[in-house]
């Protein structure tokens, strides 16, 4: 039995990974990472959840959620800048807790990881297709009801055709070469904040004050509407918005000057997409009352359309079909090098973990792009837009106790920081409370589901990746 506990904890030597990363090229500059973050995180969250959780959860207390998630995702992304300065491999969280924590904690925060991306994928793409259709829609163009969203029988809903068509674009556009993707997704992210903007300014002039009355609406007995249960909910629901840390922090092998480039690239990307979504959430929740925007994927087109402000709604649902690819982009990359990540260190099949002639792990692109097929293309948005946060929130709560293993080796065995996380030894426990918190307020099928993956995970472990890891072996 202590043989067996020895192995499960046995940590990766980083020289493993450093020699193993050397395949992929460092090309992504802090401009690069700024592109990626924020292109994620002013993405299909900004676009589409604060509708739909004001009348879910918050009420006009919407904006309240996302300074809270903020709030528990800038703690973490002190530890990602920390960790990613000292530690700079492919896989984000999945190498790191292996090298600090040992094997099968590191497969764990991996997989954990794995769910959240290959959902998020899957839940931009969603997104993505809600704007699209409500574009055509304004054409007069319409989709037969049996392709227009995942699998629901009520509705009369069987597959998503247009997110399909999504993934396999971005799926193709990614085997370009990191550098060409990197130059689309910078002059994206720039139209789409101009854009972000533009909707503020005209949403300004069509706000009635007496919306945000009551601000924080009274709970609702045995529901996750109002008062701070529904503050909580609302939190673990936006908390989509932030995965873009990780997804950033997973490209860190391809980053030049990591130690420097990293933390710039996640501090910028938080402080950024904060004031953002905290003015969108607040304008759109003054335009109309809350619970008008019940389960619309759309609700910023949709305000401004029915403000009267057609062209800049128009305009608005265009540069977020457009800018949607900017988080589909980023999310279905980072995807794509966790699983490289799984490869490399022999946990899934090896050829997962090879790269072809122009330095892309090609393997692990192609399983991404055919799992977010499935996932996107069955799953209705609403479902996914509740169980995307649990994988990121397990990731953080890891990163964060993390901070504790890697100042003990610091300068030591392995490199000193550029940038180390502020307010230690306190901040580091406070960030990993504060995402448990938000876990705890997610909905009870995202906790069931998050759970039977686990056992898959552990499944897949002692079956296939213990018997195949290079670092047991």
């Amino acid at each position: 039995m202590k043989h067996f506990l020895k192995r499960l904890m046995k940590k990766q030597d980083p020289a493993f990974y450093k020699a193993k990363d050397l395949h992929l090229t460092p090309s992504l500059t802090t401009k690069d990472l700024l592109g990626l973050g924020i292109g994620m995180v002013v993405g299909t969250a900004i676009f589409t959840l604060p509708g739909i959780v004001a009348a879910a959860h918050t009420g006009p207390a919407v904006s309240l959620a996302f300074l809270f998630g903020a709030i528990g995702a800038g703690m973490a992304a002190f530890a990602y800048a920390e960790t990613s300065s000292v530690l700079p491999f492919a896989g984000s969280a999945f190498s790191w807790v292996n090298v600090l924590f040992g094997e099968f904690f590191g497969w764990l925060t991996g997989w954990a990881l794995l769910a959240e991306y290959f959902i998020s994928v899957a839940f931009v793409a969603s997104g993505w297709s809600a704007y699209m259709q409500g574009f055509l829609s304004s054409y007069g163009w319409k989709l037969p009801q049996s392709i227009a969203g995942g699998f629901n029988l009520k509705q009369g809903t069987y597959i998503d055709l247009l997110a399909v068509i999504a993934i396999i674009a971005v799926g193709f556009l990614l085997t370009k070469g990191t550098q060409i993707v990197s130059r689309i997704e910078n002059a994206i992210v720039v139209i789409k904040v101009v854009v972000v903007l533009l909707f503020i300014v005209v949403g300004l002039t069509s706000i009635h004050p007496e919306n945000y009355t009551p601000f924080l609406p009274a709970h609702r007995p045995n529901s996750s509407f109002g008062g701070w249960q529904g503050l909580l909910a609302g939190t673990a629901q936006v908390f989509i918005a932030y995965v873009g840390f990780d997804a950033i922090a997973a490209n860190t092998a391809e980053t030049k000057d990591p130690a420097k480039t990293m933390p710039r690239g996640l501090i910028g990307t938080l402080v950024l997409g904060t004031v953002l979504f905290f003015l969108v959430s607040t304008v759109l929740v003054g335009m109309f009352r809350y619970d008008l925007y019940a389960n619309n994927a759309e609700p910023a087109a949709w305000a401004l359309r029915r403000s009267g402000h057609y062209l800049t709604a128009n305009l608005l649902s265009l540069v977020a079909i457009i800018g949607m690819f900017a988080s589909l982009i980023g999310i279905h990359m980072a995807s794509s090098r966790l699983i490289y990540s799984f490869g490399r260190d022999g946990l899934l099949p090896a050829r997962l973990g090879k790269t072809d002639q122009h330095n892309l792990p090609k393997y692990a692109l192609n399983l991404v792009t055919v799992a977010a097929v499935i996932v996107a293309g069955f799953l209705p948005f609403t479902f996914l837009s509740n169980l995307v946060s649990a994988g990121t929130l397990i990731a953080f709560i890891m990163v964060s106790l993390g901070i504790y293993a890697l100042r003990k080796r610091e300068g030591k065995d392995l490199p000193k920081p550029s940038f180390k996380m502020p307010l230690y030894p306190v901040l580091p426990a406070v960030s990993a409370l504060f995402s448990a918190g938000i876990f705890i307020g997610l909905s009870n099928a995202s906790k069931l589901l998050m759970l039977v993956w686990f056992i898959i995970g552990i499944i897949v472990y002692f079956v296939y990746g213990m018997h195949h890891s290079k670092l047991q072996n």
